[in-house]
Formats: C-alpha cells, structure tokens, sequence
C-alpha cells in the first residue's frame, strides 16, 4: 500500500471529524442557540466564530481540503483502479461541499453577524436572517462531508 492509501485514509478521519462538527451545528447547536434570546444568540455565536478559527479546528478544515486537492489530482491520473473514482469523488465532495460552500456562504455570513450588535434593535432581525442562511449551508457541509468519508472509505475497501 503506498501513499496515498494513507493519504485517503486521512482524508477519511478528516472528512468524520468534520461531518461531525457540521452535524452537531446542523442537528443541536443551532437548535439551541436559537432558542435563548438574540442578544444572548449573537454573543455566543460571534465568541464561537472567534474561537473556531484558532482552534484545531482550522488544522482539521485545512488539511483535509490540501489532501483532497491532491487526492483529487493523484486520482484523476490513476483513472481505472478500483478506489480512484471513489477517492475523485470523495476529493471533490469535500472541497466542493465543504471548503467552497464554507467561504462562498458561511465565512461571509459569519462576517456579518461579528459586526452586527447584540444589543441593538435590529439585532434579532440580524440574528434570523443569520440563521435563515447559514443553516441550510451548514446541512449542505454537513451531507457532502458524509458522502466524502463513504467514498474514501469505500475507496480504502477497494484497495
């Protein structure tokens, strides 16, 4: 086996550890950040998008976008073999699902609500709007992230 089995193997932890983080947004945090006011709302999501960045998180979301980049490239040439075409798949739902659809969408809206005050009247009109559309986003981060880690593992079935 050489590199890049491990290399899909990796992407595999990276594309779990990311549908998790998304499905938890997707299925809970949301849920209850929605539920308090939006003042209380907004704080703990401003604190959350601070901290995000400079947690392991960013090591997570990076690495496992540069390895589907070259997982994507590496297989596209080997073309034929029984996992390229789940491992191109794989590659190409993580950065398309979640990589693009996280800077095109989400990063814009998150931009949005760091500048919006908690505190001021327009701030629960800022908050819906917030939720209205970063949350189907996040689902679409969510699917995408767990249709990549079945196509890398299908692709290290099939090795």
């Amino acid at each position: 086996m050489g590199i890049l089995y491990y290399l899909t193997f990796a992407s595999a932890i990276g594309s779990g550890l990311l549908a998790g983080i998304f499905f938890a947004f997707s299925t809970f945090v949301m849920t209850a950040l929605s539920r308090l006011p939006a003042e209380q709302s907004i704080s703990a999501m401003q604190t959350i998008n601070t901290d995000i960045v400079r947690s392991l998180f960013i090591a997570v979301f990076m690495g496992a976008t540069v390895l589907s980049v070259i997982l994507g490239i590496a297989s596209f040439f080997k073309i034929g073999s029984p996992s390229s075409a789940y491992v191109l798949a794989g590659s190409v739902l993580l950065f398309v699902g979640a990589f693009l659809v996280t800077v095109v969408f989400n990063v814009p809206l998150n931009d949005t609500l760091a500048v919006a005050d908690p505190r001021s009247p327009n701030g629960a009109r800022a908050w819906q709007d917030y939720l209205n559309g970063w949350m189907p986003w996040n689902h679409v981060r969510t699917l995408t992230s767990i249709a990549a880690l079945v196509c890398f593992i299908v692709a290290i079935r099939k090795w």
